[in-house]
């Protein structure tokens, strides 16, 4: 049983348990679902650390020299099998482009041409990818036709077997690193894509069977082990196509919904979810809820409870970008959400909202119980993170307002006191962390008529 044991895990099919435990529940943390093998679609999970990239990068060599080495071998062998299999790699190395696409744009700011930024970028090479893959599955098969129709000699049969052990090994290799990275990073979808280059390299083996098949005077095996091996590229092409275009058309797994539902159910004060609905731009993900909630709910109290519910999902989904919360009084009428408490503040001036390298968020001028504060209300911000706001007013000294995280809400930063009137300024946004900095200009204007 040991044996057998050992032997499954080899392919993937032993147990591993991959979740996270958030306050005594259990959370799967893979946003994408399940891990079949995909290209085009890039798992989140791969892209928000460094060492993810690292590992697709290394990958993508190892198989883009082995690919290499095979495609030597078969201009001098003629051999079918060998092509297809060679394409096969070269789409597995593929995989890598879209992802370095994703990770460089994904660092471009949103502008007002594109406020949401370029992550569909990532959908429109994820098409490509399937694209180029179809089209060399379909050279692959009309070689391995033809070469049934027309047989010729296959040589060098000696080559033949060193490149489908070089195929072998080389996906062997590749299969280890992820596995062992993934494990390190708790990413199901590298482990899952460990275990795929491992079932890859047992096809690049079925070119050695088709090489021992013409050594024994068969010299069909060639061809027909390459039409094999073109129906499982062209499973990959159907598995990813579908995958991509899903994505593409704002689809997502009904999983993910569940665990926005799971994780706003962990909040008091909501009556129910109403409604949960996500959707992928590029590798992250952004999220709507709306939620039902006491008619007679304060301002304060709905901003706590918006606050709590952002918390909750950002702990539950890593991947998340943007959450945006709807409030449903029992009575059926929605509202939007406030997005902190005393943002009804009736002549605070329009909210600043920013995006940049060290964090994402909104800015804004609250009422508070101690009186009127600047608040910034951040989504996503880089470890250590300090904030001042530097405000400019003509004729008068310039106004340095620090703001400091709110305890037990990482997600806030608050000034220790208010901002001088006018609320209309000049005024920079200062970020840094991990020796970065940057600021961020803007101007607040108040509302016209907000002295009536």
């Amino acid at each position: 049983m040991a044996s057998l044991a050992k032997v499954l895990d080899w392919f993937g099919l032993g147990g591993h348990d991959h979740s996270s435990s958030h306050g005594g529940h259990n959370h799967s943390h893979d946003a994408a679902g399940g891990h079949g093998h995909t290209h085009g679609v890039i798992d989140p999970s791969l892209t928000t650390t460094e060492r993810g990239m690292w590992a697709i990068k290394w990958s993508f060599v190892i198989l883009a020299v082995t690919a290499a080495l095979q495609l030597a071998v078969v201009f001098i062998s003629g051999s079918v099998a060998l092509l297809a299999d060679t394409i096969h790699n070269i789409a597995d190395a593929t995989t890598a482009i879209p992802l370095w696409v994703a990770f460089v744009l994904a660092r471009r700011k949103p502008s007002k041409t594109f406020p949401y930024g370029l992550g569909r970028v990532e959908d429109l090479a994820g098409i490509l990818i399937v694209l180029i893959i179809l089209f060399s599955a379909i050279i692959a098969g009309y070689e391995a036709i033809n070469r049934l129709i027309h047989p010729q000699p296959v040589t060098q049969l000696g080559w033949l077997t060193a490149a489908g052990i070089v195929g072998f090994l080389g996906n062997e290799v590749v299969a280890v690193f992820r596995i062992r990275v993934g494990r390190q990073m708790n990413s199901a979808a590298l482990i899952a894509d460990g275990y795929h280059a491992r079932t890859d390299g047992l096809t690049s083996l079925a070119v050695v069977l088709g090489a021992f098949g013409v050594w024994l005077g068969y010299p069909l095996a060639d061809p027909l082990v390459g039409l094999l091996i073109t129906v499982a590229i062209l499973g990959i092409v159907w598995q990813s196509a579908r995958a991509v275009i899903t994505r593409t058309l704002d689809g997502v797994e009904p999983n993910v919904t569940a665990e926005i539902r799971h994780a706003a159910e962990h909040v008091p004060g909501i009556a129910r979810v109403v409604e949960a609905k996500a959707r992928w731009i590029g590798h992250q993900l952004h999220a709507d809820v709306a939620i039902a909630v006491n008619d007679n709910l304060t301002l304060a109290a709905a901003s706590g409870i918006t606050s709590a519910v952002k918390r909750e999902l950002f702990a539950h989904m890593p991947t998340l970008r943007t959450a945006n919360v709807m409030f449903e009084p029992l009575s059926g009428d929605v509202v939007a959400a406030p997005a902190s408490a005393g943002h009804g503040h009736h002549h605070a001036p329009e909210p600043f909202r920013f995006a940049c390298d060290l964090g994402e968020g909104v800015l804004e001028i609250v009422n508070t119980p101690e009186g009127e504060r600047m608040r910034l209300t951040i989504e996503r911000h880089a470890h250590g993170l300090s904030v001042a706001v530097v405000m400019e007013r003509p004729g008068k000294d310039v106004e340095i307002l620090p703001l400091a995280p709110v305890p037990n809400d990482h997600h806030t930063f608050q000034s220790a006191g208010a901002p001088a009137e006018p609320h209309e300024f000049a005024a920079e946004l200062r970020l840094a962390a991990a020796g970065r900095r940057e600021a961020l200009p803007f101007r607040m204007v108040e509302p016209a008529g907000h002295h009536d």
